[in-house]
């Protein structure tokens, strides 16, 4: 699982760092600043937790059930969280209407939340 956590992390930062250049060259003249403000804060949360799932997946005292659950919930709160902010920021040049499925990006940011809070839960117990 350490592997599968670890490289999936290097995959969020990869695609992180793609996007972060989109954002920069490839977005300047379709969409507002606003919304490329907006694309680059998916960026940033996709890359802090991308940076997480390094970590996670390097540590060894967490075991492997529990940090499955912190894994699972971080993973779906970038897709939550981060893709739809994408979708959101770009809205204006598709024909779909992504306001409509905005209500997933708290979503995504509650299950980010709940994966740090698990974390923390886990790490603390091996403090004891």
């Amino acid at each position: 699982m350490n592997k599968t956590i670890f490289c999936t992390g290097v995959f969020f930062a990869v695609l992180a760092v793609i996007l972060g250049a989109f954002a920069a060259h490839g977005l300047d003249d379709l969409i507002t600043a606003s919304e490329k403000e907006t694309f680059k804060t998916g960026v940033t949360y996709q890359m802090y937790h991308a940076l997480l799932l390094l970590i996670l997946g390097s540590i060894k005292s967490i075991p492997g059930k529990e940090k499955k659950v912190v894994f699972y919930f971080i993973v779906s709160g970038i897709i939550f969280f981060s893709f739809s902010i994408y979708f959101l920021a770009t809205n204006s040049l598709t024909g779909f209407d992504f306001k409509t499925i905005g209500i997933i990006t708290p979503i995504g940011g509650l299950l980010l939340i709940i994966g740090w809070i698990l974390l923390g839960y886990q790490a603390c117990k091996k403090f004891k």
